[in-house]
């Protein structure tokens, strides 16, 4: 007997979207069977037209636990995570102290998560100077990847990597089969910004900025066969060097953020620093070409790069201001009002957020409705409208350069492998490491 049986006349799975019921048992997606199949079944529900999608897998996210707990925290991070419709976050080796760059780092981290996971919880490790030989216990250990950055991170104890140290732990993290994630923007083209303005902080760091960079960690892939993923790509200037390296084969991808695909530099008021991310987002013109890039692959990935912090760390300076933008809850809404604009559909969405953020990450079990993966799903009503209110949603801190948007799409439901996710109550996410199921 199944535990629960969930239709809906548009369910996504791998192959498209159709009706369908969805079988679950012992945490587990145990068929896909036709509409109207009848099985036993503990519990049924029927959606109707609402939709079904796999929990969206969310491999870029900064919870900031321990260290700056007042910035975001496992437990507010991963009830706005089921909100959104994410049952899988990835998080990132900073901003928390201390960053995640050593076994016993990677211990305290998960010390500190323990108990307060409403969704399921992986972690990146990082890649700094003088920790390369960190790197095997840290991937032995179950990290999914490891993150560096070219420039500077924005806080101390994570400086940048030189170019010569990006090598050397390339060629470690190939030796392991592993990833390494890179923020790319190349710090010799980056400027302090010349006033407080927006259009003087988008100036300091150009797109020539991403794409030098994108460029150098393109060499360094082929010269060490490690395979690479850039992050965040906000430039459509990284897309031409992005293609080519596919062409070659080289083992690299690429992802971008909702808030570079929905927002444009000529919509970012005056002193409202909640805009304000690195790279940042840039015009309406290059964000077309950003849609242009995840339709043909070059881009393969959404994912929030959800990196809040308190409002008074937001300061109406974008030369001053913390830069980093909180949208955890929103990607799902915010994707899909702008895609279904486009013409894209729901698959489309669910290929960029689940399928592939799963892929890369080589998380398993999760990112689709296929038999033998785990429950996790997401009833998602596709024309229903919200107006977003910062107050109401779970990030710790009401900063969001969403606040008062109108998006459509709204999450009714979120499983977690079968079971109902229900944020007043206790959480039941596990830790995941790479290589376990």
């Amino acid at each position: 007997m199944d535990d629960l049986v969930i239709r809906s006349r548009r369910v996504v799975t791998p192959e498209g979207v159709r009706a369908a019921a969805v079988a679950v048992r012992e945490g587990k997606i145990a068929a896909v069977r036709p509409h109207e199949a009848r099985t036993p079944a503990a519990a049924e529900l029927d959606l109707g037209e609402v939709a079904l999608l796999p929990g969206l897998v969310d491999t870029h996210v900064h919870v900031n636990e321990p260290g700056r707990t007042h910035w975001e925290g496992f437990a507010s991070a991963t009830r706005a995570a089921a909100a959104g419709g994410v049952t899988t976050i990835v998080d990132m080796p900073l901003n928390s102290l201390p960053p995640t760059v050593t076994p016993a780092a990677l211990a305290a981290k998960r010390a500190a998560a323990a108990g307060q996971c409403f969704v399921d919880t992986g972690f990146w490790g990082g890649a700094v100077p003088g920790n390369v030989k960190e790197l095997r216990a840290l991937h032995e250990l179950g990290v999914f990847g490891f993150k560096c950055f070219l420039s500077p991170s924005g806080v101390e104890e994570f400086p940048p990597l030189p170019l010569d140290e990006v090598r050397l732990a390339l060629a470690e993290i190939a030796a392991f089969d592993g990833l390494m994630i890179v923020h790319a923007e190349d710090p010799a083209l980056l400027t302090d910004p010349a006033g407080p303005s927006y259009p003087e902080f988008l100036d300091s760091r150009p797109g020539s900025a991403e794409r030098s960079a994108v460029e150098q960690v393109i060499r360094l892939t082929r010269e060490t066969g490690a395979r690479t993923h850039i992050l965040h790509v906000s430039s459509a200037d990284c897309l031409e060097p992005l293609r080519a390296a596919r062409a070659e084969g080289l083992p690299i991808t690429a992802e971008t953020c909702p808030h570079y695909l929905t927002i444009a530099a000529e919509q970012v008021p005056e002193g409202a620093t909640a805009y304000k991310c690195c790279p940042p987002i840039r015009s309406a013109a290059n964000r077309d070409l950003l849609w242009r890039g995840l339709a043909d692959g070059v881009l393969s990935c959404v994912v929030s790069d959800h990196s809040p912090s308190p409002a008074d760390l937001k300061v109406p300076d974008f030369a001053a201001a913390w830069g980093g933008i909180a949208s955890l809850q929103l990607g799902l809404s915010a994707v899909w009002t702008e895609g279904s604009r486009r013409g894209y559909g729901l698959a489309d969405v669910t290929r960029w957020m689940a399928e592939n953020p799963a892929r890369l990450a080589r998380v398993p079990g999760k990112g689709a409705i296929l038999p033998g993966y785990d429950a996790d799903l997401v009833a998602f009503d596709p024309e229903a409208g919200h107006r977003v209110d910062a107050l109401a949603l779970h990030h710790k801190n009401p900063v969001t350069p969403y606040h008062g948007r109108a998006l459509r799409g709204v999450v009714r439901t979120t499983w977690l492998r079968g079971r109902r996710v229900d944020v007043a109550a206790g959480p039941y996410g596990t830790f995941l490491q790479l290589g376990a199921h």
